[in-house]
């Protein structure tokens, strides 16, 4: 399969910039996909012939990048996000990784996700797996839950995962940062020039149990990472309650005091975080397709 990119939608123009600013900085300063946790999608896939994935908010193609790491015979990668940036940094990270297998990106949101039309002499395809890293928060849950229902192959799995963020995670350093943070852009956090960010009405697992998918699994891996304060100021011009434009012209004063706090926080250097990655790994009961 070889399809075209499909032609940009009218997104709403605060969505559509959101991560924009941030592509080139995602690849540096954002941590990828364990492999251990690489490894628990591999295995879904492993006993099919020709497995494809569908990853919903692909960003950079984080998890593309990790499976095709761990899974040479996968053989179709769908990316689907609504930044352009994102979408082409994503297939400068993927195309070296991509041997024999083939790509497309579509630039829409995942809740109206269609797949794109075959070639002529192409058959349409279905999803083995379908992922969302980091990026199900940002979504209508229902829709995009429904949409992969109507997509994925009749055994397809589907993957919900993420660890938090350096704002949601608790550590003197963090609290610290956090404050600062918020000393600067008020006591939300912000979700870019969209306002404050709207928590989750309800969690993960109960829009799950409420859709098709509601065969699930929880696997949890922990992770230690070392931050250097460069990376975790790279890390926060990335994310959309710390980026550089929510600062204006106040966003050289505000990483000069960060730098510094950071200086004095670090234990010979880096900056410990221990955090766990989840991946509610859900598939449909029987009779449910």
């Amino acid at each position: 399969m070889s399809y075209p990119d499909d032609p940009s939608p009218a997104l709403p123009a605060q969505q559509a910039e959101l991560f924009a600013a941030a592509a080139a900085g995602y690849d540096r300063y954002r941590p990828g996909v364990p492999a251990e946790a690489a490894e628990l999608l591999a295995d879904v896939l492993h006993d099919l012939p020709d497995p494809t994935l569908l990853d919903l908010g692909t960003g950079t193609g984080q998890v593309p990048k990790a499976l095709l790491e761990v899974l040479p015979s996968l053989a179709h990668v769908e990316g689907v996000d609504w930044s352009r940036p994102m979408l082409d940094q994503a297939r400068a990270a993927l195309t070296p990784l991509l041997g024999s297998c083939t790509l497309s990106l579509v630039q829409t949101s995942a809740d109206v996700y269609k797949p794109l039309a075959p070639l002529p002499g192409e058959e349409w395809w279905t999803p083995d797996l379908i992922t969302c890293c980091r990026a199900f928060h940002w979504m209508s849950g229902p829709d995009v839950l429904a949409m992969a229902h109507r997509v994925a192959a009749p055994q397809a799995s589907l993957a919900i995962m993420g660890d938090g963020s350096l704002w949601t995670y608790e550590a003197d350093w963090t609290r610290a940062l956090r404050h600062l943070i918020q000393q600067y852009l008020g006591p939300g956090r912000r979700a870019g020039a969209m306002g404050d960010y709207p928590q989750p009405i309800r969690p993960f697992q109960e829009e799950l149990a409420d859709s098709a998918w509601s065969d699930v699994a929880e696997h949890r891996f922990p992770i230690t990472r070392a931050w250097t304060p460069e990376s975790v100021l790279g890390y926060l011009r990335t994310t959309s309650f710390a980026g550089a434009d929510l600062f204006a012209d106040r966003h050289a004063a505000f990483e000069e005091e960060a730098r510094a706090l950071l200086d004095d926080l670090t234990d010979d250097g880096s900056l410990m975080e221990e955090s766990v990655f989840t991946v509610l790994l859900a598939r449909r009961p029987t009779g449910a397709r």
